[in-house]
């Protein structure tokens, strides 16, 4: 899971907007909507990044329908350490 959370997150130009959404979703679960507002990103951008971070296994959504809610998988939570290593390091 290690080297997923870095490639993810720190081995593409999107990381660093990845490693924001994983932070947002870890204060508080949200859809997409919630997500591009809170961020101030366009809702198409968050929903790439969505979908990479859930294919990857680094998030999960409540379903697969619009205003779906996303958050943390278990894996990810057990590796928060090693989010909190490449967030410092992207900053």
């Amino acid at each position: 899971m290690e080297a997923v959370l870095w490639q993810v997150l720190a081995g593409t130009r999107g990381g660093p907007n990845r490693a924001r959404l994983l932070r947002a979703l870890d204060e508080r679960p949200r859809n997409a909507n919630q997500l591009a507002e809170d961020l101030d990103l366009a809702y198409k951008t968050v929903r790439h990044h969505l979908d990479v971070l859930e294919e990857n296994g680094v998030i999960e959504s409540t379903d697969q329908n619009y205003g779906a809610i996303y958050l943390p998988t278990d894996r990810t939570r057990t590796h928060w350490d090693t989010v909190e290593e490449i967030v410092d390091q992207l900053e």
